[in-house]
C-alpha cells in the first residue's frame, strides 16, 4: 500500500497502516464515513477549506494522529469521527458547528485541550467519555442539552461549569470523572440522568435548582461528599427509610438518629445544608448526622 495518497471524497483507506500522508484533491467536500479509519500510521493531517462534512468514524482508530487542522467551512462532525485517536493532544472545533455527534473524541486519551465554539447547541452521548487526559473544559453557553456518557471516565477532569442555558443532563454524563471535585448545576436544567455522577469520588460539594428532575443514584459512590445545597424536592422520612437503595443497617442507623415519635415525621420532607446538616421541616430545627449517614441521603437524590 502506498504511503502517499489523494482522496477524492470517494476512495477509503481504512486499515491501510502506511499511509502517512494525505492530500486532498480539488473541490472535496465531504470527507467518507470511515475513509481512513485505522490508519494507524497517519500522525498529522489539514483539511482543506470548503470541506464541510467529516463523516462517521472518518478518523476512527488512527492512534498516531497527532495533530489535525479543521476549517471553518465544516458543519458537521459524524459520530465516532475521532474515535480512539489516542495521541490526538488538541484540537480546535469550527465555529460553524453544532452537533458534536455520539462519540467524536470517545477514548482520545492524550486530548488534554478542546475548544467548543459557542454555535454547538448539543454535546451528544459519549462524545468525551474516556478522554483521560482532559483536565478542564469550558461549555459555551449555547449549549442545551449534554448528553448520556458525554464526559464519562474522564478521569482528570477537575472542576467543569455547566452553562445556564443546558435543560438535560444525560445518563451518566459524567460518571467515574473520578477527579472532579466541584461541580455547579444552574437553575436551567431540568433533567439529570440515572447515575449522571456515579463514582466521582473526588466530589465534595454540589449546588441544585429546587425544581430539577433528578435521576436514580445520580450521585452514587461519590464518596467524599460533604456539602450540598438544599433542594426544595428531597425525599421525605418515609421514602428514604422504604427506598431499595439502602439496606436494612442503613435504615436502623437512620431511626436511631431521630429524637422525633415516628408519626410526626414519616411524611416530613428533608432537606441539606452547607454543612451536611439535615432538617425536618416542621419537626426539627436542626439535627447532625453523622458523616456517612448524611452521605446515604445524598445518594438518594
Amino acid at each position: 500500500m502506498p504511503s502517499s495518497a489523494v482522496y477524492s471524497g470517494i476512495e477509503s483507506f481504512r486499515n491501510n497502516d502506511e499511509l502517512t500522508e494525505v492530500t486532498f484533491a480539488k473541490g472535496v467536500t465531504t470527507i467518507g464515513t470511515r475513509a481512513f479509519q485505522r490508519c494507524s500510521s497517519l500522525a498529522a493531517i489539514t483539511i482543506p477549506d470548503g470541506v464541510t462534512k467529516i463523516g462517521d468514524g472518518a478518523f476512527n482508530g488512527c492512534s498516531s494522529l497527532a495533530a489535525i487542522t479543521i476549517p471553518d467551512s465544516v458543519m458537521t462532525i459524524g459520530n465516532c469521527a475521532f474515535l480512539a485517536c489516542s495521541s490526538l493532544a488538541a484540537c480546535t472545533i469550527p465555529d460553524g458547528v453544532t452537533t458534536i455527534s455520539a462519540g467524536a473524541f470517545s477514548s482520545c486519551s492524550a486530548l488534554a485541550a478542546i475548544t467548543i465554539p459557542d454555535g454547538v447547541t448539543t454535546i451528544g452521548n459519549g462524545t468525551f467519555g474516556r478522554c483521560s487526559s482532559l483536565a478542564a473544559i469550558t461549555i459555551p453557553d449555547s449549549v442545551t442539552s449534554i448528553g448520556s456518557g458525554a464526559f464519562a471516565n474522564c478521569s482528570s477532569l477537575t472542576a467543569i461549569t455547566i452553562p445556564d442555558g443546558v435543560t438535560k443532563i444525560g445518563v451518566g454524563a459524567f460518571a467515574g470523572c473520578s477527579a472532579l471535585a466541584a461541580i455547579t448545576i444552574p437553575d436551567s436544567v431540568t433533567s439529570i440522568g440515572w447515575r449522571a455522577f456515579n463514582g466521582c469520588t473526588a466530589l465534595t460539594r454540589f449546588s441544585l435548582s429546587p425544581a430539577v428532575s433528578i435521576g436514580e443514584d445520580c450521585f452514587l459512590n461519590c464518596t467524599a461528599l460533604i456539602s450540598a445545597a438544599a433542594h426544595q424536592n428531597m425525599p421525605t422520612v418515609k421514602d428514604l427509610l422504604n427506598s431499595r437503595w439502602h439496606g436494612i443497617l442503613e435504615r436502623v442507623a437512620v431511626l436511631s438518629c431521630l429524637k422525633t415519635p415516628w408519626n410526626d415525621l414519616e411524611n416530613q420532607p428533608i432537606t441539606l445544608d452547607g454543612d451536611g446538616v439535615v432538617a425536618l421541616q416542621g419537626i426539627l430545627a436542626r439535627e447532625m448526622l453523622p458523616k456517612v449517614m448524611w452521605r446515604v441521603i445524598l445518594e438518594f437524590l
